[in-house]
């Protein structure tokens, strides 16, 4: 699935990648599933080649704008819970960032939209894309809260940045028996699984806590 020529040497080779996985899994990720993606996503090509030696530590590493990637725990968290005891199909992801996420999860569903605010990084995200030959995602330049409307509905969607309050848009865009996973709140914010039980019924699991840059509106050229 991944080129071997993107496997890395040294600090981003198969043995730290292997490494990383084995911390994920001593975390209480259960997924082997998600963890063998995780493990084979090259994830130095995500951030700047200055911090490529720190690309399998499990930590949050900035990639320009404020904004950051995600730790690997936690990319691998949230996908296995979009994805526990089911298939999505379809699922749109709220924050492109890197691009990372959107690798791993596009090696796992069937079809990944993504929606970025940033534009510079959605370039970035779509050669990244590109160089891995994930042709499965789609990406859009536009406000994240707003999500896809007229991609929806979805299986899935997964939000990698903390608005204040769950958008009741991205409520609207699930699938009846869709999931979201989104972490909400301000200066304490909380991992939430939302799940469109019917047409007009939602059931939310709190999870636990976790740290993400803000949701904001707006687009940034």
């Amino acid at each position: 699935m991944i080129d071997m020529d993107l496997q890395g040497i040294g600090m981003t080779s198969r043995r730290t990648r292997d490494r990383l996985a084995q911390r994920l899994r001593d975390q209480g990720v259960v997924s082997e599933e998600v963890l063998n993606v995780v493990r084979d996503t090259p994830r130095h090509i995500f951030i700047d080649e200055a911090l490529s030696h720190r690309a399998y530590e499990d930590t949050a590493l900035p990639i320009g704008f404020n904004q950051t990637i995600s730790q690997p725990y936690i990319v691998a968290r949230m996908t296995e819970l979009l994805l526990e005891g089911c298939t999505p199909e379809k699922v749109l992801e709220v924050g492109t960032g890197s691009g990372y996420q959107t690798a791993v999860l596009a090696q796992l569903v069937d079809q990944v939209f993504s929606v970025e605010r940033i534009r510079p990084l959605q370039e970035k995200a779509r050669k990244r894309l590109q160089r891995l030959k994930l042709h499965n995602v789609m990406l859009r330049h536009t406000d994240g809260g707003m999500g896809w409307p007229e991609k929806a509905p979805f299986d899935g969607i997964l939000v990698t940045a903390a608005p204040r309050e769950i958008p009741h848009e991205l409520l609207e865009q699930l699938a009846v028996g869709g999931r979201l996973v989104i972490p909400v709140g301000h200066d304490e914010q909380i991992l939430k699984r939302i799940t469109r039980v019917a047409e007009d019924k939602y059931e939310t699991e709190t999870l636990e806590a976790v740290r993400f840059v803000p949701l904001l509106s707006g687009t940034v050229r």
